[in-house]
Order: C-alpha cells, then sequence, then structure tokens
C-alpha cells in the first residue's frame, strides 16, 4: 500500500464490500487448507495483492459430519419406554420371586418332612408291633399258663420274656432292619458275664463319663462324612429300683452295688442323611438362583455389547473432536479473539444482524509501503509484515482491541464491541494502545536495521470515536463480523492526514481523554464522504499526574531511528542522551552547515 490512503469503503471498512467482487480459485494444499486469490483493497492507484485466507478442507469436514452421522441413531421414544418398563418388571419379578420360591421350598420341605416322619414312625411301630407280637405274647400263649420268666437270655427259656435291656437291643435291631439311614444302639462298659463287651469309641466314652455326672441331659454330634450328613443323638439309661433289685442280686452281673438313678449305660440313636437328596427340597430356590443366573449372564452380555457400542462412539467421536477441535483452533486465526470466544459460547449467532454502538476505531497504515515491497524480496517483505502484525496484533489484545482485518499493510481495530468498558475507558484504551504500538515499531525499526532491512516502517494511525452499525455482515455463504459506517471512514481519513511516526485523533475522542493525554488542534480541514468540517488534533503526548503534558518525539527515516519519550527518561540517563544529541547534532553540523542567512 502506498502513501496515499485510500477510503474505508475501498479497503473493506464496509464489511468487505468488494465480496461480490472476489474471483475465488482454490488450490489445496498438503495441510488441509485453501488458499484463495481476490482482489486486495490496496492504494487508490489499483494495486492488487495477496489475501490469504484459510479455508477448511471440505473432504475432512464432510468425514468429519459423516462419522457423527454414522454414530447409532437414538432409540425412538417408543422402543426406550418399552425397553425401560421391561427392564423395571424383571427386577420387580426377580425380587418378588425370591419369597415366593423359599415359601414354596418351606412347604414342600415341610410335607416332604412329615411324610417321611410319618413313614419312619409307622416302619417302627410295625416292627416294635410284630416283635410283641412273637417274643412277648407268642412266647406267653405258647407257654400254656406256666410261670412266666423275666430273662435276659428269655430266648433259652420257653415262656420267658425279655428284660428291657434285651428288649431295648432286639428293637435296636428291628428298628435298624426297617430303617437303613437310623441306627439304634444300647450299650455298657458293665454288660452281663454271658454277653459280648461292647466296643464305645470317643463320644461314646466322653458320653458316658458326662452323663454320670450330670445324667439329666442328651449330648449330639453332628459330622460330615462325603455327601451324607450325620447326626448322634445319646441320652443316659438310669437304673429305677426293679433294675437295682435285679442287677445287684443276679449271679451274672458284673456290678452289686447299684443304686437309684445311677447310669448303667447309654442308648444312641443315629441318623444319616444323603445331601442331595435335602439339596433337592430347595429346588424352588435352586430353580429361582438358575434364572437369576441366567439373566444375570443376559444383563452383562447386553451391557458388554452396549458398552463396545458406546467405546466405539465414543472413539468416532472422540476423532471427530479432535479434527473439529482442530479445524476450530485454526478458524479462531482469522477472528479476533473476542469475536470468536462471543461466537463459540453462543453470545452470538451465525444470522446477518446489526447493531448500533458508540465505538472507538483505530485505523493504522504504513507510509511508502508499495515502495518498500518494491525494493525488497517478497520473502523479506513476508517476514518483516507478519511479524509486525503479530506485535500490533499482541498489543491491541492487551487493551481490549477488537480486531476487525488485515487490509494489505493496514490494521482496523474498534472498541466497545463485543464487550465495552464505557466510551471514555474504551477511548482511553485506544489512545494507550496507539502510543504503545508507535513505541513498539520504533523498537523494531532498531532490530531490523541491524539485520540488514534498511527501510524502517513508518506508520500514520488515526483514531476516531462514533456511532457505527456493527455485526454481521454479508450473506448467508460468506458474512464478516465489521463495522460499518462514516465514523470508520473518518477514522482512515485521519489516518491518512497523519505524519509518519504520529497519531491524530477527532476532537470526539479527543474530548473524552483530554483529561489524560496532551494534544494540539491542527487546521480545520474537510474530507471526502464526510459532510462536516474536521478539527484533527495531534497527540503530543500523556499527561503527568500533575497535569504537565508529557512530550513523545518520533522521527524515522533512511539512516534515522528517533523515539523520544521525555516522560520514560529518567534523571540517570538523561545526560548521556543529551550528551548524544549534542554529538549528533555537532555531526549534522560539520556535513551540512547550516544555510546562510
Amino acid at each position: 500500500m502506498g502513501g496515499e490512503t485510500v477510503a474505508p469503503e475501498k479497503r473493506g471498512c464496509r464489511g468487505r464490500r468488494a465480496s461480490d467482487e472476489r474471483q475465488r480459485c482454490e488450490s489445496a494444499t498438503a495441510d488441509g487448507r485453501s488458499t484463495r486469490f481476490a482482489p486486495e483493497a490496496g492504494s487508490g492507484d489499483g494495486e492488487y495483492g495477496l489475501i490469504a485466507a484459510y479455508v477448511p478442507d471440505c473432504q475432512k469436514v464432510d468425514r468429519a459430519m459423516e462419522t457423527t452421522a454414522t454414530l447409532p441413531p437414538p432409540r425412538r421414544f417408543s422402543r426406550s419406554r418399552l425397553s425401560e418398563a421391561l427392564t423395571i418388571t424383571t427386577v420387580v419379578l426377580l425380587l418378588a420371586g425370591l419369597p415366593f420360591a423359599v415359601w414354596m421350598d418351606v412347604r414342600n420341605l415341610t410335607r416332604e418332612t412329615l411324610q417321611h416322619q410319618a413313614s419312619d414312625i409307622n416302619s417302627m411301630i410295625t416292627g416294635i408291633r410284630g416283635f410283641y407280637s412273637s417274643d412277648v405274647v407268642g412266647r406267653i400263649i405258647a407257654n400254656q399258663g406256666e410261670r412266666t420268666q423275666v430273662l435276659h437270655n428269655y430266648e433259652a427259656v420257653p415262656g420267658a420274656v425279655p428284660l428291657p435291656a434285651s428288649l431295648s437291643l432286639a428293637l435296636g435291631g428291628i428298628i435298624g432292619a426297617q430303617q437303613t439311614n437310623i441306627h439304634y444302639r444300647f450299650v455298657s462298659d458293665v454288660p452281663f458275664r454271658n454277653r459280648k463287651s461292647h466296643t464305645l469309641d470317643a463320644f461314646e466314652r466322653n458320653a458316658l463319663d458326662t452323663l454320670r455326672v450330670k445324667p439329666g441331659q442328651s449330648l449330639t454330634e453332628v459330622s460330615m462324612s462325603g455327601l451324607t450328613s450325620n447326626v448322634r443323638v445319646i441320652s443316659p439309661v438310669i437304673m429305677g429300683a426293679t433294675c437295682v433289685a435285679c442287677h445287684n442280686s443276679h449271679p451274672d452281673s458284673m456290678k452289686r452295688d447299684w443304686k437309684v438313678g445311677d447310669v448303667r449305660g447309654i442308648q444312641e440313636v443315629s441318623v444319616a442323611e444323603p445331601i442331595a437328596p435335602s439339596l433337592w427340597s430347595f429346588k424352588y430356590i435352586l430353580a429361582y438362583f438358575f434364572l437369576t443366573a441366567i439373566a444375570g449372564l443376559v444383563f452383562i452380555i447386553l451391557q458388554r455389547r452396549q458398552h463396545e457400542a458406546v467405546r466405539n462412539a465414543n472413539t468416532k467421536l472422540s476423532l471427530s473432536n479432535e479434527f473439529l477441535a482442530e479445524v476450530s483452533m485454526k478458524i479462531s486465526h482469522y477472528l479476533s479473539p473476542q469475536v470468536y470466544k462471543s461466537i463459540f459460547s453462543g453470545e452470538l449467532d451465525g444470522s446477518i444482524r446489526t447493531s448500533r454502538k458508540k465505538l472507538t476505531i483505530f485505523f493504522s497504515d504504513i507510509k511508502d509501503f508499495t515502495a518498500l515491497t518494491e525494493r525488497l524480496q517478497p520473502e523479506e517483505i513476508t517476514a518483516l509484515i507478519n511479524e509486525y502484525f503479530s506485535e500490533m496484533s499482541a498489543i491491541a489484545l492487551k487493551h481490549g482491541g477488537t480486531i476487525d482485518k488485515f487490509i494489505g499493510d493496514a490494521i482496523l481495530v474498534f472498541f466497545g464491541d463485543p464487550t465495552t468498558r464505557g466510551a471514555v475507558l474504551d477511548a482511553k484504551a485506544c489512545i494507550e494502545m496507539a502510543v504503545e504500538m508507535q513505541r513498539r515499531i520504533a523498537e523494531l525499526n532498531v532490530r531490523w536495521r541491524k539485520s540488514g532491512a534498511s527501510e524502517p516502517f513508518r506508520v500514520r494511525m488515526g483514531i476516531n470515536t462514533g456511532y457505527c452499525n456493527v455485526g454481521n455482515f454479508g450473506s448467508q455463504e460468506r458474512m464478516d463480523y465489521t463495522i460499518l459506517g462514516a465514523e470508520a471512514n473518518l477514522a482512515a481519513r485521519l489516518q491518512s492526514i497523519a505524519r509518519p511516526g504520529s497519531i491524530v485523533m477527532s476532537y470526539e475522542t479527543y474530548a473524552l481523554v483530554r483529561t489524560a493525554v496532551a494534544a494540539h488542534a491542527l487546521p480545520p480541514t474537510t474530507m471526502k464522504g464526510i459532510s462536516r468540517e474536521i478539527i484533527p488534533y495531534e497527540f503530543d503526548g500523556v499527561l503527568y499526574e500533575d497535569g504537565a503534558p508529557g512530550q513523545v518525539f518520533s522521527e524515522h527515516s533512511v539512516g534515522l531511528d528517533l523515539y523520544l519519550d521525555l516522560g520514560r527518561v529518567d534523571a540517570l540517563h538523561a545526560a548521556a542522551l543529551r550528551d548524544v544529541l549534542r554529538k549528533a547534532m555537532a555531526a549534522l553540523e560539520k556535513q551540512q552547515p547550516a544555510p546562510a542567512e
């Protein structure tokens, strides 16, 4: 862009009015970008430059959208409700089924136990009745009225009947024969001499010793043998008066000093019950657990399938999100951070909509930039302009400015939208930004000169405050978030009359910041597209706390880089600065004497 300033409507201040004139052609690049070539809003002599705009690779975006589209579709409302109802019904049935199964098994177990007990009792009664019929009644009848004796060896004496002990021994054999799982023993450690001695195990010996100390009890032992459960119950055989008289007088008795209440021996009932039939007594609970296991297995399988589907969906979403986040990050470089955040936070939508706000507009331009591009190689000018834009953008964002666009070498920034601190603070922030930009440009010029760039950047800046339309301008296919209005044009006109390295503001801006800056009025002037007469004000410096104006001297040309802000020079460096300036003046006087009067 050359030294002449072009009207903002030609340079893009009106939302890039030249969008309908652009000749778009896209060339795909290796990193998925496209470069659009369009006429640059250049200088008045009709120059055209190159504007590179990022356009995401449509194929990649389409693939991301297709990935999202291939995700499992959401279930219909009715199907979701049906699945929920089936799940709730299954859980309710399972919860209600457990007490029902327990009740059924308890009823069944009670019935089977009663049947088993009735059968055992019937069998024992039948055996006892048969023994009584044959060995008691039958022997008495067969004796034909002879004296009946009660003997332990009753079988050897006709008409004799068994003693209680003999009866117990006989009944044990009968019960064992009738019930294979029930065994009865009548044993003692002091049997008659003509009887076989009994073999006692540890439990029986301990039970006998215990019962002789405390006879009024029964002892129980429960054990497991393979898949069979065994229960043994031992109770004492206590001597009565008849038993004492018999045992103390009988010639075969091994003990003659028995007393009533002594424990002669023990009677033991042993019951063995296999576990397998007992387990089958709980068939309803087992069936419930089996059905619950099947339901749990089905649930686990469905959960694993759902987990796999969700994991695949999350993987696809993650890949899509990563790609879209990368695209979003790239797009963010083409928008002002304030606008970008407002769009992605939902404060701004994508519709064509504008509002009227009071803004402070900043416009800057590099003097003789076109001539500079002709003297430098494209790579050099690209590096310089990119560094310049980066530094200026950082300063603009630091002070809260919204970067509208870069137009060739020009920068358009405005304050007051999307966020505002009020007209006064917005105007002061804009002035502070412009001053810091000029200071940074001076530093960059020194560094660039050391690196071999002989031509410095001399930047003119214009600032104006007024009402503009701000928002989305364009079409549904392509739009810009920008500003439109005569006040934006005025900022560009003020920049065009500014000296290189200086800042010119309108009276409207100066009136807002006059308590913070020093400025002097320039001659009134009329400007193209502005109907009223304009009185520009050139910035002189920032006012100190005591109201004294600070002075800033700026001059940049071939062989000269001068930026002197007296407000930033302390007393320590002031002497050295004066010495340098004297030497410079003396050298200039010798090289080119002042003209004679």
